[in-house]
């Protein structure tokens, strides 16, 4: 296999790519949170919130693969069990199954960490010159700080 020539040094690859298996931890940590809870809300509000969990679920399932992806094209093996998940995912599981409510406070608190690894692998892509990866995270920041805000408006 030959070498990779792209324009960023391997310190460079090697700093964002684990910035970046961070970013798919989370952003796999909170897609299964989501898909819990659209699978086990109740309530008065159930239609609307399995329907929007739905949406929310589907579109962390593309962003994982993205992300995953994008740290291969690094050069770098992207991160797939649930263990590594645990050990990199700044994002903690719930261990029951709350309320409607409160799966909206846990699922808005979930994006904001995402946002926060978002910035910290920005950082890191734009310190290695790294214009893909950058993009590809300040994308992602923009999708999660939405739907935090969103997720916090339902909740007031």
């Amino acid at each position: 296999m030959s070498s990779i020539n792209t324009g960023i040094d391997e310190a460079g690859r090697m700093n964002t790519g684990e910035g970046l298996k961070k970013l798919l931890a989370d952003s796999y940590t909170l897609y299964l949170q989501t898909h819990n809870f659209h699978w086990n809300v109740t309530g008065p509000r159930f239609r609307e919130l399995h329907l929007m969990f739905e949406e929310q679920y589907t579109e962390l399932a593309a962003a994982v693969d993205e992300i995953a992806e994008r740290i291969r094209s690094l050069d770098q093996v992207a991160p797939g069990t649930y263990r590594q998940f645990s050990t990199l995912s700044s994002i903690s599981e719930v261990e029951d199954v709350p309320n409607a409510d409160r799966m909206v406070e846990v699922l808005g608190a979930g994006h904001e960490k995402v946002v926060m690894t978002c910035r910290d692998v920005l950082q890191r892509a734009q310190h290695a010159g790294d214009e893909s990866s950058a993009a590809l995270v300040s994308d992602r920041m923009r999708v999660h700080e939405k739907t935090a805000w969103m997720l916090r408006a339902m909740a007031s």
